[in-house]
């Protein structure tokens, strides 16, 4: 009898190293730019292997978009599972989500301005999963001033926060003085 052929020890190891190398190409140069030989190369991998983990560009698209999208998802989803009061939620998602960011600057990039290059059926549920974050943190946010939930302002003010937090990436340096960690409680108060 048969058996079927097993995936080699660190195969899901390279597709996350081939997923980092495309985020930071596409990141820097643009997805539209960008080639899967320019992806092979960063990889050190021949084309013919690249293809082997991904069957095209726009599967790399997706995944680093939908990877780092859910990734988001997860980490709200823990914070919110914990019993915390309003303001030390709000504490702690912003920390949370700005930890996650320091370690996906270029997954980030690639999911606010190349989502554009997704095909409807995979950019409505990447932006389906952008909008319950949204909710999510709206939430929690008007937990936080429930006097303001009757001027309908937990969403204006969410996107807000997002402003704040989610283009850190274009200038806190990872060999700077200020890292995500020390500025979470600084956006914080800012927006408390």
């Amino acid at each position: 009898m048969g058996r079927s052929r097993g995936r080699a020890a660190g195969y899901d190891d390279q597709r996350e190293a081939i997923l980092e190398r495309a985020a930071f190409l596409f990141a820097r140069k643009g997805y539209a730019s960008t080639s899967m030989n320019q992806v092979a190369d960063a990889c050190g991998l021949s084309k013919a292997t690249l293809y082997h983990y991904y069957r095209d560009k726009y599967a790399l698209l997706v995944s680093i978009a939908e990877g780092h999208v859910s990734r988001l998802e997860e980490v709200v989803r823990e914070v919110l599972s914990r019993a915390l009061e309003p303001e030390a939620r709000l504490r702690t998602l912003i920390r949370e989500v700005l930890v996650e960011y320091a370690h996906a600057q270029d997954a980030h990039r690639v999911l606010t301005e190349d989502v554009r290059f997704l095909e409807a059926p995979d950019q409505e549920r990447i932006l389906g999963k952008e909008r319950w974050l949204v909710r999510a943190f709206s939430e929690v946010v008007l937990s936080v001033r429930p006097d303001l939930k009757r001027a309908s302002l937990g969403k204006p003010l969410t996107m807000f926060l997002f402003g704040m937090i989610n283009w850190m990436f274009t200038w806190v340096r990872a060999d700077g003085t200020l890292d995500y960690d020390a500025l979470a409680p600084v956006v914080t108060d800012l927006f408390v």
